[in-house]
């Protein structure tokens, strides 16, 4: 019995410093240090001096099933942030199948997106949308919008009001894929300046409303020019040329310069080959056609319808412009009051006479 009590006490000697050992090696919260084995095989006495005794070591069983990422967290968060589980890349989605759906391209659709980075894609769906309600294909909608990626900041507001304005002038269902490609600005620049232009072309030009409509279809860079010489043009083609309302409109004559109508048709006219028609539209020699005069390039033009030199050309646009230049020397404000001055004083001289 004496001797089982000492093999007792001595095992009691031997717990505390294998417990403190073990506590030694055990992983703090948050490691993944793994515990020793041979600490597993060191926790049996032996019944022979208090020696220790090596068991089998047996592996606990995984109560606890691994997630399928635990091998690699990092792939899987990576996987997590590429799955679009927010609303702006949903949202995205649809924007790219309503573009589909449309009849744009991908190439298409990857470029509109980038026009204009910080835009929302809802913003480019909307403003598409009333393009192509208006009757524009898609590629001319792309074409405009690449070329101006402006528009993409208009209001959605601002631009249905324009769509209606465009559609009260006729420009609806296709004809304003022409204006587009030309004069993009038609949807950003101000409303009471297209309206001057309209009322320019109605009132003082005396167009018709088709007509009007057809010259803004035919020829957008009308937009872009002053009122004021816009009805100058029109009234040389009229008076000057004999030109009709419906030859204006026929022929595309807006779209040209002033300076270059006026020394084509000048030029002709010292040559003697165009004369303006009388009250009956009728002229001693024919004249050729506005084609042949502002449609074709100056080489052609000498050629085939003045039958003259570049350099012959070239001297009556120098002369030409110095003609102008007196023109308008003599017609300065003060010179125009000043001759008013002096009709007034001879009427009076005259009336005294009497």
């Amino acid at each position: 019995m004496a001797a089982l009590g000492r093999q007792v006490l001595g095992w009691h000697h031997l717990i505390p410093l294998t417990w403190a050992r073990i506590a030694r090696q055990t992983p703090r919260p948050g490691e993944q240090k793994a515990t020793p084995a041979s600490l597993l095989r060191e926790l049996t006495t032996a019944s022979n001096g208090g020696a220790l005794e090596e068991m089998p070591c047996v592996e606990p069983k995984k109560c606890v099933q691994e997630p399928a990422c635990g091998r690699n967290l990092t792939h899987c968060l990576l996987e997590k942030k590429r799955t679009p589980v927010g609303g702006g890349s949903l949202e995205r989605e649809e924007v790219i199948t309503s573009l589909l759906d449309m009849g744009f391209s991908d190439v298409h659709i990857n470029e509109l997106l980038t026009l204009q980075p910080g835009a929302h894609p809802q913003q480019l769906l909307d403003i598409v949308s009333e393009l192509i309600l208006l009757g524009v294909n898609p590629e001319p909608v792309y074409v405009a919008l690449k070329k101006s990626p402006q528009l993409l900041k208009l209001p959605i507001m601002q631009m249905k009001k324009r769509s209606s304005y465009l559609r009260k002038l006729g420009l609806g269902e296709g004809k304003l894929k022409r204006v587009l490609l030309c004069c993009p600005e038609i949807l950003t620049m101000r409303q009471r300046d297209i309206a001057g232009t309209v009322r320019v072309l109605r009132e003082k030009c005396l167009f018709t409303v088709q007509q009007v409509t057809e010259i803004l279809h035919r020829c957008p860079y009308v937009l872009r020019e002053d009122p004021s010489e816009l009805e100058y043009k029109f009234q040389y083609a009229y008076f000057r040329m004999g030109v009709s309302h419906a030859d204006v409109v026929r022929t595309d004559f807006l779209q040209y310069s002033i300076t270059k109508t006026r020394q084509r048709h000048t030029f002709l006219e010292r040559l003697g080959r165009y004369q303006t028609p009388d009250k009956k539209g009728q002229t001693q020699v024919p004249n050729p056609s506005l084609k042949d005069i502002l449609r074709v390039s100056e080489a052609e033009f000498l050629a085939r319808t003045a039958y003259s030199s570049a350099e012959e050309f070239e001297v009556f646009k120098k002369l030409l412009a110095r003609e102008e230049e007196e023109e308008s020397e003599n017609h300065m404000p003060g010179d125009e009051s000043t001759s008013e001055e002096e009709e007034e004083d001879e009427d009076e001289e005259e009336e005294a006479g009497l």
